[in-house]
């Protein structure tokens, strides 16, 4: 695709790199075929390839309004585009890097200014969303059920296993997980200690940054990545083997700190470390000797790979065999490539549309008569469980004890 970026962007090391992901697009459309919001609206412009023509637009400086914002608010960042093509497009980075700018040059509606807000503000900080969803349990049983059903109960918290092990691995505390579900952290350092691997919290660290990232907020997203690297280097320094995550999302974010800050004189080097050591757990497992788990009965579970873990982190297949191994028939899932709606905070800025995604997953999730699903994301859990028909549990859950 040739390029002429504007003034304003060309010579920046953004533009220079939007640039260099804009000529890898040779305009094929396979990427239309796999897009959840394509498939859905059958719009070009809710494609990835119109989005692009959207984004290259809006970079050689032609006036762009609310409907660019549109179609790209309406993007799930899914990356089902990414595995798709065949040129290497890094189209979920050139999506950031649009969102940023359209950020600056079309000013929203004050109710979608005052939304995002608040949504960047509160969940990234779990002194913040604990007693907001603490507050929301109390009154649960007053509220109409389609709230109901986005606020899971509290549950029991196996304890935490004491430190006794030479190899140690850092955990990824994340934002909402401590208070929404902080069952599947203690899951994942029980099976670590069964393997005979340390499972270590850092308390100092806490939102992966993805939140506001994603939301055009670069720089408080990256504020959060440098707060975390300060709170897990000691460790690092210290010989920690892995920054292991049970929530994809989170993963994959961590993994691109690199990108995220590889202009940063000052993170740069050590970003490059932290995203060489993040691992989601099912990666951690899937080179250990499992023996000490043992093998379940042959329950029978569905898995939903989150986009993130299957298309953004490319681990399609790794949970599934790790759960293979230990015993868990697996039924069939049509079309596992497609999102399932949540998509971080998505579903709550994008519902019409979520809710479709949702009932088409929960669909193909159910078709083969799954006794549970499964699934690696909190944002994929929090979202399937309020339509699902079976439990929904994180897979590391399953096999804890």
């Amino acid at each position: 695709m040739q390029t002429h970026l504007a003034d304003f962007i060309k010579d920046t090391p953004e533009g220079r790199e939007a640039d260099a992901i804009l000529r890898s697009c040779v305009h094929c459309g396979f990427c239309t075929a796999a897009c959840p919001t394509y498939r859905l609206l059958g719009d070009e412009l809710d494609g990835p390839r119109g989005r692009i023509y959207l984004l290259k637009q809006m970079l050689e400086g032609q006036t762009v309004t609310a409907k660019t914002q549109r179609h790209l608010d309406r993007c799930l960042s899914c990356r089902a585009c990414e595995t798709t093509c065949p040129s290497g497009v890094r189209y979920g980075r050139l999506a950031d890097i649009g969102r940023g700018i359209l950020e600056e040059k079309v000013r929203r509606p004050w109710l979608q200014r005052v939304q995002r807000l608040a949504l960047r503000k509160l969940m990234p900080y779990p002194e913040r969303f604990g007693p907001l969803l603490a507050l929301a349990r109390v009154v649960r049983p007053m509220l109409p059920a389609s709230v109901r059903a986005k606020i899971p109960p509290k549950t029991p918290v196996p304890a935490w296993p004491s430190a006794r092990h030479a190899r140690k691995m850092l955990i990824l505390e994340g934002c909402v997980q401590p208070s929404m579900a902080p069952s599947f952290n203690t899951a994942a350092a029980n099976v670590l200690d069964r393997l005979g691997i340390g499972a270590i919290r850092v308390r100092e660290s806490g939102c992966c940054g993805a939140l506001s990232y994603h939301l055009a907020a670069r720089e408080e997203g990256a504020a959060f990545m440098r707060r975390n690297i300060d709170a897990w280097w000691p460790h690092v320094e210290q010989g920690a083997e892995a920054i292991v995550s049970t929530a994809s999302g989170c993963g994959l974010m961590v993994k691109e700190y690199a990108d995220a800050l590889k202009h940063d004189p000052v993170y740069a080097a050590k970003a490059e470390r932290i995203s060489a050591l993040a691992k989601d757990i099912g990666e951690i497992l899937a080179v250990e000797d499992l023996s000490p788990l043992g093998k379940t009965n042959r329950r029978r579970i569905a898995f939903h790979s989150p986009c993130t873990l299957r298309h953004g982190q490319k681990l399609n297949g790794v949970v599934e065999s790790i759960l293979s191994r230990l015993g868990y028939e697996l039924t069939p899932v049509a079309e596992p490539h497609l999102c399932c709606g949540s998509a971080g905070t998505y579903s709550l800025l994008q519902p019409a549309l979520s809710q479709k995604l949702l009932a088409d997953k929960i669909g193909a999730l159910e078709q083969g008569g799954p006794e549970c699903i499964a699934t690696a994301n909190i944002g994929c859990w929090a979202h399937l469980r309020t339509k699902a028909g079976v439990p929904v549990r994180h897979w590391i859950e399953l096999i804890q004890f």
